[in-house]
């Protein structure tokens, strides 16, 4: 099967290029990191600065009560996602006072302007062996 830039399941997904050449890819990464920080917690207040990871590829670097904000790059690809969080304190908190309902509600308001935020690529669609195909947000079909 052919790899693709990893992102949690059931994310909020906005798709970008990074790191053009191998000469800046640590600059370009850096770049893109203090973006997405920047920009999120501008549009989206309740997003407060996070070091974690979600499994081995996908890092988050913002979060509230509800989702996790994070990228995952791979191959100059950038995938920058919004999902509802997924870690132990959130669970337990969860199951005393749920917050599943108002999580999805959030990235639900949230998901069109995070999409137009960060999106300048869009997956047309993938191959059988996995890879994905893209096209620039502002081409049509």
């Amino acid at each position: 099967m052919g790899r693709s830039v990893s992102y949690p399941n059931g994310a909020i997904v906005a798709f970008r290029l990074v790191g053009e050449t191998q000469d800046d890819a640590a600059w370009a990464y850096h770049c893109l990191i203090d973006d997405i920080v920047e920009t999120a917690r501008s549009t989206f207040p309740s997003l407060e600065p996070f070091e974690g990871w979600r499994g081995r590829e996908d890092r988050i670097v913002l979060r509230n009560a509800f989702a996790d904000c994070g990228v995952s790059t791979y191959g100059g690809l950038a995938a920058i996602w919004l999902v509802e969080r997924d870690d132990g304190p959130y669970r337990d908190a969860d199951w005393r006072h749920p917050r599943s309902g108002r999580a999805r509600r959030w990235l639900e308001q949230v998901s069109d302007r995070f999409i137009e935020l960060f999106g300048e690529l869009h997956m047309v669609g993938r191959f059988s062996n996995g890879e994905a195909i893209f096209r620039r947000g502002d081409a049509s079909l």
